[in-house]
């Protein structure tokens, strides 16, 4: 082989890497981009929605205003209720337990009750008829 031949293969093995990081690359950022404008188109026409219903419905706007407002009023209430009793999250709770142990012969089981009265019909009264 001459020198010019493994150039050539060198050549078109390093093209090839190229064009796989290429390949692999650009579509990922190119994805990325596309969803991100994706968001800021729809955001966009939401913002514009948004702003002809509170021209046309301004109570409508107020209203909804004011049950924001109130939730989240009501929310920091109840979250400062849970801070002040000490119920935060992960917070355990003081209280007293006591164990109590299975005592599995206390009560028997029905499903062994049924199995048991049933091989004692078939013993008493000789061999079991089958239905036909």
């Amino acid at each position: 082989m001459s020198k010019l031949d493994t150039l050539q293969g060198r050549a078109l093995e390093l093209a090839g890497h190229v064009g796989d990081g290429v390949r692999y690359v650009i579509p990922d950022n190119a994805g990325k981009w596309l969803q991100a404008g994706a968001v800021l188109g729809a955001a966009r026409t939401g913002a514009k929605t948004a702003s002809h219903v509170v021209r046309r419905n301004p109570t409508l706007a107020v209203t909804a205003a004011v049950a924001v407002g109130a939730g989240l009023a009501l929310y920091a209430i109840l979250r400062r209720q849970r801070k002040a009793n000490g119920q935060a999250a992960g917070a355990t709770i003081e209280g007293r337990s006591k164990r109590v142990d299975a005592d599995r012969n206390s009560r028997p089981r029905k499903a062994a009750k049924r199995r048991a009265s049933s091989a004692r019909k078939r013993t008493e009264g000789g061999a079991e008829t089958t239905g036909g």
